[in-house]
């Protein structure tokens, strides 16, 4: 059983399912440059709020190598990714920013009759994503969360003259019989958006 926290913003009650450490496992399965990239790995996702709204997120893979447990069973890092997940809606004078500039007004708190009033022509509400990546990437994703599941696309990307090719992404994320199910389609290293992993998570909290 979770409980949600007693302090949430409204903003953030459509995505408070997230919230919580998950773990487990997944697989990868990809082809570039006459290379097919295929294995097991290890996932930590965590969403967390610290009273802002929006969720902080955080996640790492390993590759899972080796066919024994514990010490016999190596992980070789893969991606380590931070960010912020909140809905979409216009900036106020009530609202901090740009930069460490403070609020131009007090207001209210929001109320859940404001969320609703975000909802969008699909009876779900727009999101937006910001994601940095160790390997030099970063990635603005949008899209909706419509219940229990949410499917975004990088709207844009930013990557390091030194980091690999990767020009777009799309990802689902959804609740299942208490399980966070989530999948990646990349594009990258030449080529189109394709399948690229997925994973099974359960809540370690």
């Amino acid at each position: 059983m979770f409980d949600l926290p007693t302090d949430l913003p409204a903003d953030l009650v459509p995505i408070s399912w997230l919230l919580g450490v998950w773990e487990g496992t997944g697989v990868i399965e990809y082809e570039a440059d006459d290379s097919r990239f295929a294995g097991e790995f290890a996932h930590r996702v965590s969403f967390s709020h610290d009273g802002g709204p929006y969720l902080n997120y955080a996640a790492n893979a390993w590759l899972i190598e080796g066919d024994g447990e514990g010490d016999e069973q190596a992980r070789r890092p893969l991606v380590s990714e931070v960010g912020f997940w909140r809905l979409s809606r216009p900036a106020t004078p009530a609202d901090a920013g740009p930069g460490l500039l403070p609020p131009l007004e007090r207001a209210a708190p929001r109320t859940a009759d404001d969320v609703e009033a975000l909802r969008n022509a699909e009876s779900g509400f727009d999101i937006e994503v910001l994601l940095a990546h160790a390997d030099g990437v970063s990635e603005l994703y949008l899209g909706q969360v419509r219940g229990p599941r949410i499917d975004i696309a990088t709207d844009y990307v930013v990557r390091t003259a030194g980091s690999k090719a990767y020009a777009a992404a799309s990802r689902m994320y959804g609740l299942v019989d208490g399980h966070l199910l989530w999948a990646w389609d990349i594009a990258a290293l030449g080529q189109e958006l394709g399948s690229h992993a997925s994973a099974r998570l359960a809540r370690a909290d």
